[in-house]
């Protein structure tokens, strides 16, 4: 089968075109400036990359400029419209509903819908993707593929606030956590790098980014994640602050006079390794040079983002009684072995050992722990829209 994999967002539109059988990407690219101007980046699989200027209005006419392009008589990959076999469609927020992808319908759309409330800046955007994919392809059928549905397997003790019921009962707020497709692609992963059946291990996932979080798997479930109603909870991010006293959101109200929006704006966009660097950068890779330049604040920055995640390593460790492997994963975690390397130096009381030379790798995939090391380390590159192919195709098979 070949299958379209889209992520929409409110101006952009990201995109592969996979053949499932071989899961190979024919051809990918993104849409950007959506309701601006636009420019279309289209790459087929072995050549180049192109970038043209096109009139976007709205994702319809993105939709179907990537389309004209992968039926382009030089540079496409199929002849027809006929040739796509369904889409994929990345959406954020499934709320408590969707414990796994769905076969998308007009109920299905309305309980995104729903969610929007829980995930503001992404589900309406995944909407008008979805939207824009059948007015063009109405007889393609569709999927949808939470990035909350691997953990919603959670039970209440790690999902639970400790606030009144009856906000749970109302608004149904609670830990979610995100980036589950990577989670789950890499956590299988895992399993298979290490020999062990992914029901009978038990896992650590790292998906470090500009977002990150980390999650622990017990016997292929997930029992604890660390992003949470939203993604601004848990880890340093790169522009999100992370764990916080929610009475700083008074503070700096009162003392600022700012509203509750002004200050999530701050938590979610000027917060995070960007801020303590100094406004550096929310790119770990300008926070390293200057911090080698010798830049105290961004020393300080790289510092508290691989303490933040090494503590919650040690926490999934304690909730897992023990892990079998601890994956890297994402932009940063595949490819900054000297990130990797620090985060693992505090983890030598719970045996991991890092090999300074396997750890060398930067996107491959491989152990880089020592022969010796109690726990296996890893490191895998994600592969958010292969898994998102591989659960299109499950349900429209």
């Amino acid at each position: 089968m070949k299958i379209l994999v889209v992520n929409c967002g409110s101006s952009s539109l990201k995109f592969q075109f996979i053949d499932s059988e071989k899961e190979e990407v024919l051809a990918k690219g993104v849409c950007e400036r959506i309701g601006i101007d636009g420019t279309l980046t289209y790459a087929k699989e072995g050549h180049a990359k192109e970038t043209v200027d096109k009139d976007m209005p709205t994702h319809t006419e993105a939709i179907r400029y990537v389309l004209d392009a992968l039926m382009d008589s030089s540079k496409g990959v199929i002849k027809s419209l006929s040739e796509v076999d369904a889409v994929g469609h990345r959406v954020v927020h499934g709320g408590e509903k969707f414990t796994s992808s769905v076969l998308i319908d007009d109920a299905v759309i309305d309980y995104i819908k729903e969610c929007s409330d829980l995930a503001p800046l992404h589900n309406p955007a995944n909407l008008i993707g979805i939207e824009a994919c059948k007015k063009i392809m109405p007889d393609v059928p569709m999927v949808a593929v939470f990035d909350t549905a691997f953990h919603q397997t959670m039970p209440k003790k790690a999902y639970m606030y400790g606030i009144p019921l009856e906000y749970y009962d109302k608004y149904l707020i609670r830990r979610y956590g995100f980036h589950g497709t990577s989670h789950s692609y890499v956590s299988k992963k895992a399993a298979e790098l290490i020999g062990k059946p992914y029901e009978e291990s038990r896992l650590i996932v790292c998906h470090l980014g500009g977002g990150a979080s980390v999650s622990a798997i017990s016997n292929g479930r997930c029992i604890d994640t660390s992003m949470g109603l939203t993604p601004l909870e848990g880890l340093v991010m790169g522009t999100r602050s992370g764990n916080i006293d929610p009475s700083i959101i008074e503070v700096i109200a009162h003392k600022e006079n700012k509203s509750i929006d002004d200050i999530l704006h701050i938590l979610n966009k000027e917060s995070g390794i960007y801020a303590l660097s100094g406004n550096i950068s929310s790119d770990i890779r300008d926070i390293e040079a200057a911090s080698k330049a010798g830049n105290e604040k961004a020393s300080l920055a790289i510092e508290i983002f691989c303490y933040s995640i090494a503590k919650y390593i040690g926490a999934y460790f304690v909730a897992l009684n023990g892990a079998d492997a601890i994956a890297f994963t994402a932009g940063i975690g595949e490819n900054d072995s000297n990130i990797r390397a620090k985060i693992c130096s505090y983890l030598e009381c719970l045996g991991c050992k890092v090999d300074d030379k396997a750890n060398d790798v930067h996107g491959e995939e491989g152990i880089i722990s020592t022969a010796d090391s109690k726990v296996k380390l890893l490191a895998i590159p994600t592969n958010e829209e292969l898994a998102i192919a591989r659960e299109t195709v499950a349900l429209v098979k």
